[in-house]
């Protein structure tokens, strides 16, 4: 659906240092680097799909009331470690990694960037590891 997504930032260096070390256990990689901004995607990817800039406009980067990219986490482990090394990089705690009212599997955390962003991972897969279908046998 989305081609991708652009946040604002009004320290580059912090920003890279913290996606670059909140996006690794989603197996994200920065993979453009500019004068103004940065570029993160999957390795299977030939786009960047998240990009965190300094404002075309020249103004401050401001945050997006009610805005929130979701990133998927192939495991609840993975979750825990983007809240992690994102709080380690920068970041502040909005929601603690767990289970979420979403759905049986809906295990989510919450932080934010260095600017403010509202950030989540969420892994939709049973503890076990075990996918689990939407339709009967």
């Amino acid at each position: 659906m989305f081609l991708y997504i652009t946040l604002g930032t009004n320290d580059l260096a912090a920003a890279a240092r913290f996606y670059d070390a909140a996006l690794a256990p989603l197996g994200l990689a920065r993979r453009a680097t500019e004068k103004d901004e940065v570029g993160y995607g999957a390795p299977d990817d030939s786009r960047c799909r998240l990009w965190v800039t300094a404002p075309f406009d020249g103004r401050p980067a401001t945050v997006g009331n009610g805005s929130m990219p979701a990133f998927t986490a192939a495991t609840r482990a993975a979750v825990d470690a983007f809240h992690a090394a994102g709080l380690a990089h920068g970041g502040t705690d909005e929601g603690k990694p767990g289970l979420r009212p979403h759905g049986p599997h809906f295990y989510a955390c919450y932080l934010r960037d260095p600017d403010g962003n509202k950030l989540s991972a969420v892994c939709e897969t049973p503890a076990s590891g075990t996918l689990v279908s939407d339709t009967p046998d």
